[in-house]
């Protein structure tokens, strides 16, 4: 083999393996990107109150609950500011698992009446059996967020 071919075989080789280095660079970056979206704000679980109550006992962790309208002012503020809160955000993440119902549509008009959602946002904390140990009405900041959860959490 010649010289010449040698260094060609030895650019293909070398390129492709810096493509494939590249790439890994680029999907470990994309995936500790999303990661750090994450923990910016608190991530709700989507489906059916019975699913949610089944992964909580799983994993063993308290659920908190954001009941909410859709035509509710401080419903969105929650959602906007307070969810968003990166302390917040942090400690639901780590101790609850999190779960977002609309009590007006779907499954959340039966929760509604079941739990006695009256008033809009309702937050609600439950221990991993699913038995509810906390309520709290009203709009809250992220602090005071953290604070409700602190005293859900030490209600056994």
């Amino acid at each position: 083999m010649s010289e010449a071919m040698s260094s060609k075989i030895f650019l293909v080789i070398s390129l492709i393996g810096f493509t494939i280095g590249l790439r890994v660079v680029v999907a470990h970056a994309k995936e500790k990107q999303n990661v750090k979206q994450a923990e910016k704000k608190i991530s709700f679980v989507n489906g059916k109150w019975k699913d949610v109550a089944a992964l909580a006992k799983k994993k063993g962790k308290y659920i908190f609950v954001d009941a909410y309208t859709a035509w509710c002012a401080p419903c969105r503020q929650l959602k906007n500011v307070t969810f968003k809160d990166r302390e917040a955000a942090a400690f639901y993440n780590g101790n609850f698992i999190s779960y977002t119902v609309d009590m007006e549509k779907g499954e959340g008009v039966e929760l509604a009446e079941k739990w006695d959602v009256t008033a809009y946002p309702t937050l609600l904390f439950f221990t991993p059996e699913g038995k509810m140990v906390m309520t709290q009405v009203g709009y809250v900041n992220g602090k005071q967020l953290i604070e409700f959860g602190k005293q859900a959490l030490e209600k056994l």
